[in-house]
């Protein structure tokens, strides 16, 4: 007699799900530490900012290569590749708030501690309660393309006001995109640890940096 030993559909889904959830989670540890590595060495170095126009092209032509490849272990290389030209980036910034507040070290310490308590927290709660935030993913699209292109403008134009509500618009948009990218991985509609990983990372990389304009604007000591 022969026995049935194959895994039942349902048990498998939830092995998939929770070996995607693993090796996203750890990937993402890595990058962003490897991504503070990128920074503090930036700002030991003392690297001047990038610009807009070499950030974005950095930015859009990693991103690219790392989709790309999310299939195959190059996707690895390309996953570091951004997330350390990220890290670079942020050097200069965290020197510019180092060097115009006194308290440029709190402020720094304080965005990525409510970067964390945020990110794990809404984390936790999709991971938690297991619901479904697929319906959210149009309007997030849409909301970051606005949120970006006022940004961009707010930086072309020099429009203070206008910065800081892109800052806020993008606090609350990432929070939402956290919560819509775990329940992706949750309910399979993103199978790839490597693309999962990189959305994550974005959405903290920019909560992170919304917080601190905004500490700095409201928190800051010259």
């Amino acid at each position: 007699m022969r026995l049935n030993t194959a895994i039942p559909r349902s048990e498998a889904s939830v092995l998939a799900t929770n070996k995607v959830l693993r090796n996203t989670y750890l990937l993402l540890s890595m990058t962003l530490l490897f991504s503070a590595m990128t920074a503090g060495a930036a700002m030991v170095l003392n690297l001047p900012h990038f610009g807009p126009i070499i950030t974005l092209v950095g930015y859009f032509g990693l991103l690219f290569l790392t989709t790309k490849f999310s299939n195959s272990s190059l996707g690895l290389v390309f996953v570091f590749a951004l997330t350390g030209f990220m890290g670079l980036t942020l050097g200069p910034i965290l020197s510019m708030y180092v060097a115009a507040f006194s308290n440029g070290h709190e402020l720094i310490m304080t965005a990525l501690g409510g970067t964390g308590v945020i990110f794990l927290g809404l984390s936790g709660y999709a991971l938690t309660t297991r619901k479904d935030f697929s319906f959210m993913g149009g309007f997030l699209m849409v909301g970051v393309l606005v949120a970006f292109l006022a940004g961009l403008g707010a930086m072309f134009f020099a429009i203070p006001a206008l910065s800081l509500a892109v800052s806020a618009m993008f606090i609350l948009l990432m929070s939402g995109m956290i919560l819509f990218q775990t329940s992706e991985i949750i309910h399979g509609g993103e199978t790839n640890y490597i693309l999962a990983t990189v959305s994550l990372y974005v959405s903290i990389y920019n909560l992170f940096l919304s917080l601190l304009q905004l500490l700095g604007v409201f928190s800051g000591e010259d």
